[in-house]
Order: C-alpha cells, then structure tokens, then sequence
C-alpha cells in the first residue's frame, strides 16, 4: 500500500519534514521490454519537506528487479535497478514539473508510476551482452 502525505494535519502539528519506507507492486502495464517482468516489488526510501507556501517536495531512492531474457541472446538475466525519485507537489495550478494535491493530502501512486518509468532501461541484457 501506497501512503499519503497529509499536509494540512502536518502543517498543523508543526511537524514539516517527514521519511517514508515501504513497498508496492509496480504496474506491469510500464514494461514495453519483451519477455521481461519485474522481479521484486518497488522498494521506497523518501523524504518530504513541506514550505511555507504549503508545497512539499519529495526525495528519495527507489529500488527494484528486472528479470527475464536477455534482449539480445535471450539467456535469463536479471538486473537490480537503483533510481533518485525526484517531485513538488502543490495545491493548485502545477507549473509544467510540478505535481497537484487535493484536499490536504498528497497522493504519490502518479509521482511513483513516473519515477519508475523513467528509470527502466529500454533493454534487459546479460552479463556476457553487457560486456560486450
């Protein structure tokens, strides 16, 4: 399960910074490499940090598995992908790079389906295939 960032109760208690861990199932639907799946749940170390202007950046580290055949030899393979997870949530109009919360709470099920698209590689290879 996904938590979510209650801003307004945060703001409240005065308490403006904050560290998320957990795991979640990535959508299969975001791997576009043949024969390929992912190997382990997504694991989530962030950090939050909420301005005065009530907008909250969030940072971290996620980390997964890829497993399947190569996609140049088709031996198995199995890669562990490590990516920096960057995003600003605000409540209102987002500028092109910034993400919109609702109601006081910052949902982050779009900031993470994102960070892990972005941080598949466009092919699995094996350790000979990558070698080369």
């Amino acid at each position: 399960m996904i938590p979510a960032i209650a801003v307004l109760k945060a703001v409240a208690e005065k308490k403006y910074a904050g560290e998320l861990s957990f795991s979640f199932e990535p959508d299969p639907a975001l791997l576009d490499i043949p024969y390929v799946t992912f190997g382990s749940p997504v694991r989530a170390e962030l950090a939050y940090e909420i301005f005065e202007d009530n907008s909250v950046e969030v940072r971290g580290t996620l980390t997964f598995t890829l497993r399947g055949l190569c996609s140049r030899c088709l031996a198995e393979a199995e890669r562990e992908i490590r990516s920096e997870a960057e995003g600003v949530f605000v409540a209102g109009k987002p500028e092109d790079d910034e993400y919109v919360y609702r109601g006081g709470t910052v949902e982050l099920s779009e900031f993470l389906r994102d960070s892990v698209m972005f941080a598949l590689p466009q092919r699995l290879l094996c350790g000979t295939c990558e070698e080369e």
